[in-house]
C-alpha cells in the first residue's frame, strides 16, 4: 500500500523497462515529474505502467484479501469521508471490539473464499494499552493460518508498534489519504506530520507499511499529484500502495458536500491514471490493482462480493494471487526494504 538510480525522462517515447532498473526505485521524484506522468496520453501512460507491472511482478495475478471490521464506530477524529466518526450523523452503531474466536472465524471464512491476506480494522484514534494483548492474539491466530495479516487501529506509540511486530503483524495500514496541501480540508483532529510519525514508529517495529489514501473528495488533479508524490518520496516506499475510490456517504461532510453534483463520482480514466502514475513511480509496490478486496462488505459499505470478483477475474482472464510471499522479477520478494519480514500485500 518503498539508489543505483535510474533516470526516467518523462517523454513519449519512454525506456524499455528492465528489471535491473527497479533494483532500487527512485525516491527522489520531482512534483513536475509525477506531474508529467500524469498529463501523458492515455493509452501511452497505460503501457508505461504496464512495461513496469512486467518487469517487476506476476501478470495476471491478482492478490485476494479481506478486510472486517473488528471494532465500528464511535471514532474520536472527524475524517470528513468517514461513516464511523461520531462527528457525523451516519446511523452507524458503534460496537466494542470484537471477541478472538470471532474473528479468526471469519479469518478461516475468508481463507476458505480464496483470501490470501486477512485485514484488521479498528475505529480509533488511537488504541489504548489494554487493548493490545486481545490485538496481538488475533494477529497470532491468523498468521497460525498461514495467512499474511493487517491491521489498521489509528495512530500508534513506537511501545504498541513494537508489540504487534513482535506478535508477526504483516503490514500496518496506515493511509496519508490525500496530499500535504489538502489534509487539512479532509481531516482536523490530527495532522498529516502525526501520520507519519506512525508510519516512522510502524517502520522501527519492523512491520512493513501499507499507506495509501483515497481520490474522489473533490480534490483538484494537482492534490493527486501531490498525493503520489508525497507516497514516493517516503524513506522507503510503501510496501503496499492502496488507492480507494471514495464512496460517499450520506451524513459525512464530505459525502454530502458532493451529493448531487458531478463530482460525487470520480471520472474512471482519472482514477486510472492514478494508479498507473503510482505504479510507474512505486514499481516494486503493490499498487492499486495489485490487490482488491473481496467479499460482501468493507468496513461499513457494500462491495462487489466473492461471486462477483470471481466472475469478473473469469472475464478478464486473471487469476488468484495464490502464495503468500509472492517473489517479484527485480530479483527480491516484494516488500518494504526496512522491515525484516518479506511479504507482499
Amino acid at each position: 500500500m518503498s539508489d543505483t538510480r535510474t533516470t526516467e525522462r518523462v517523454s513519449h517515447d519512454g525506456p524499455t523497462a528492465s528489471s535491473a532498473a527497479y533494483a532500487a526505485p527512485r525516491r527522489d521524484w520531482s512534483r513536475q515529474e509525477v506531474a508529467a506522468l500524469f498529463d501523458l496520453p492515455f493509452m501511452e501512460l497505460i503501457f508505461r505502467a504496464a512495461e513496469v507491472h512486467r518487469a517487476c511482478h506476476r501478470s495476471g495475478e491478482v492478490q485476494l484479501s479481506t478486510l472486517l471490521s473488528i471494532k465500528t464506530g464511535g471514532c474520536q477524529e472527524d475524517c470528513g469521508y468517514c461513516s464511523q466518526s461520531v462527528s457525523h450523523d451516519t446511523g452507524l452503531k458503534a460496537t466494542k471490539l470484537m471477541d478472538v474466536r470471532a474473528v479468526l472465524q471469519a479469518a478461516a471464512q475468508a481463507k476458505d473464499n480464496g483470501s490470501t491476506r486477512f485485514c484488521m480494522g479498528a475505529a480509533w484514534r488511537n488504541p489504548r494499552d489494554r487493548d493490545i494483548p486481545k490485538l496481538t492474539e488475533m494477529v497470532e491466530g491468523v498468521r497460525a493460518m498461514g495467512m499474511e495479516t493487517c491491521m489498521t487501529l489509528g495512530m500508534l506509540t513506537a511501545d504498541q508498534a513494537k508489540a504487534l511486530g513482535e506478535a508477526g503483524l504483516d503490514y500496518y495500514n496506515h493511509n496519508i489519504d490525500t496530499s500535504p496541501e489538502n489534509y487539512a480540508n479532509v481531516i482536523t483532529t490530527r495532522s498529516f506530520d502525526d501520520r507519519i510519525d506512525t508510519l516512522e514508529h510502524v517502520r522501527a517495529a519492523g512491520i512493513n507499511i501499507c499507506c495509501g489514501g483515497i481520490v474522489g473528495m473533490g480534490e483538484t488533479r494537482g492534490d493527486r499529484v501531490g498525493f503520489i508524490h508525497a507516497l514516493a518520496t517516503l524513506p522507503v516506499h510503501p510496501g503496499s500502495v492502496p488507492i480507494n475510490a471514495l464512496v460517499p456517504v450520506k451524513g459525512t461532510v464530505i459525502g454530502d458536500m458532493l451529493a448531487d453534483t458531478s463530482l460525487a463520482r470520480l471520472d474512471e480514466i482519472e482514477f486510472v491514471r492514478t494508479i498507473a502514475v503510482a505504479r510507474i513511480v512505486m514499481p516494486r509496490s503493490m499498487a492499486g490493482a495489485n490487490s482488491i478486496f473481496t467479499g460482501d462488505k468493507l468496513l461499513t459499505t457494500n462491495n462487489a462480493g466473492d461471486h462477483a470478483d470471481a466472475a469478473l477475474f473469469a472475464k478478464l482472464g486473471i487469476v488468484p494471487m495464490m502464495t503468500m510471499e509472492p517473489h517479484d522479477k527485480c530479483g527480491e520478494p516484494v516488500q518494504d526494504l526496512a522491515s525484516t519480514r518479506s511479504t507482499a500485500c
